[in-house]
């Protein structure tokens, strides 16, 4: 039985791998320093979960000694543990490196882009799921029908959600490097991840790297409404079948799309029209694996989102609340634009919380103007402890207010206040001018949590 030792075994996807591999009948053991929900349950209940947060050298050093190591992203250079495996000798692995390892005999298919990776990677195993075909994956979300962010099986295909973060501190450069896909898509190009690519140019030319790499004629479906997309395409044409997608004709009715297509309108569960582009990408990727096109669409007429992208919180009377991961500016308008389309007639009250390194970084906050102009009204959230968590100086709500480019923009940096102010927005919309008035829609976009905020207290009544 082979032995794989995971460091930093709480990650998100790494706590996934390690469940897969046990699945498999491999000997798993992990440290990590600190482990939460959902990775803490989900280990505890394959009884993965490590008696004491910390490294123990020990666990690599005595018997039975581990065959490989597996590095998150969450572990240093000086990482007791990972110091211990490569005095022994043992082969020291980033998750996206294993999971090649255990994948270089299937057909692996490959999600790249700076945004839509979880969602086209969703809709095409929704697809495949729908048509019964066997089929392992890598998605870094939970997907509704799927137990799991990770499995691995004997079958002959694997889908990969693969983005341009590092693989590891032993491993810097980014995870789709190493995946070695026969099918590619590329989403989009927008600059994100400042702390790694401290220059849009510099977080450019992870693509161009990435197509360079790629075998001669494999084929890869690219978004041909992104320029920059189409920029690094056109550098590598004539090694690559470069195939290009588009946003595919639609028409809303009662809030959601219907597809024009040549067999007749399909109506999807999903809204807005980079939904629509996303959607495109998976038929194309599905149709060069065999399903036919007829099936494709029937399939994905039922297909209700990846956990938080445009995901329904709340509905009642007066009010519709959804959250989204969206935390990038293209993802902001993207997710504003087709709020806005789908639902013109409910007042757009959209909260955003400035959660990742990039954008709580004040060189980087200039890339949000007017990001939010589609909103009646709009938030913006920060906390002073993610700041300190993630080393970055003090933010100025004034300041921050300045990058976004809107003059009204309310920029807060307290949770109750935060609580107090959508409630407050709520009630002014809703009462007493409801129904004469319009209904709310409220946004939540982040890839954290609003400090704890339940949203589910919020009401129209």
């Amino acid at each position: 039985m082979k032995h794989i030792h995971f460091i930093a075994i709480g990650g998100a996807i790494m706590h996934q791998l390690a469940l897969a591999l046990q699945r498999q009948g491999y000997l798993v053991t992990g440290s990590d320093d600190e482990i939460t929900d959902p990775a803490k349950s989900n280990l505890k209940a394959a009884g993965l979960l490590p008696e004491q947060f910390g490294w123990f050298p020990e666990k690599i050093e005595t018997s039975p000694r581990p065959d490989a190591i597996v590095l998150g992203m969450h572990a240093k250079a000086d990482n007791p543990e990972l110091l211990a495996a490569k005095n022994a000798g043992i082969p020291v692995y980033s998750f996206p490196q294993y999971v090649y390892e255990v994948s270089k005999d299937k057909k692996r298919v490959v999600v790249a882009g700076s945004h839509g990776k979880t969602t086209i990677t969703s809709m095409i195993m929704h697809i495949l799921k729908h048509q019964g075909i066997n089929f392992d994956y890598l998605v870094g979300a939970r997907v509704a029908g799927f137990e799991q962010s990770v499995q691995l099986t004997d079958a002959p295909l694997i889908i990969l959600e693969g983005d341009e973060y590092p693989a590891s501190v032993e491993e810097k450069r980014p995870k789709i490097f190493f995946y070695h896909p026969h099918i590619s898509v590329l989403s989009g190009i927008a600059w994100d991840h400042i702390n790694v690519f401290p220059t849009y140019e510099i977080y450019f030319k992870q693509f161009e790297q990435y197509l360079q790499g790629l075998d001669s004629g494999v084929k890869v479906f690219y978004n041909s409404e992104d320029s920059e997309v189409k920029r690094v395409i056109a550098g590598n044409s004539e090694k690559l079948a470069a195939l290009p997608y588009q946003t595919p004709p639609f028409h809303y009715e009662d809030g959601f799309p219907v597809m024009d297509t040549h067999n007749g309108p399909v109506k999807v569960s999903v809204f807005g029209r980079h939904n629509l582009l996303n959607m495109q990408a998976a038929i194309d990727v599905c149709m060069e694996l065999g399903v036919a096109e007829k099936d494709c669409y029937t399939a994905i007429a039922s297909f209700t989102g990846a956990a938080r992208r445009l995901e329904k919180v709340k509905e009642e009377e007066g009010l519709l609340v959804y959250r989204d991961f969206a935390h990038a500016p293209s993802k902001l308008k993207a997710t504003l634009t087709a709020v806005r389309e789908a639902y013109p007639g409910h007042h757009l009250v959209a909260c955003f919380e400035l959660h990742t390194f990039s954008s709580l970084n004040e060189q980087f906050l200039s890339e949000y103007a007017h990001s939010m102009d589609a909103a009646d009204d709009a938030i913006v959230y920060f906390s002073h402890h993610a700041l300190g968590m993630k080393g970055l100086p003090p933010l100025d709500p004034e300041t921050v207010r300045k990058y976004f480019a809107r003059n009204d923009v309310n920029v807060i940096d307290e949770r109750q206040k935060l609580e107090e102010t959508v409630k407050k927005l709520i009630a002014s919309q809703q009462k007493p001018t409801y129904p004469a008035g319009k209904p709310v829609f409220l946004l939540l976009m982040s890839s954290g949590t609003f400090d704890g905020i339940d949203w589910n207290t919020v009401s129209s009544h």
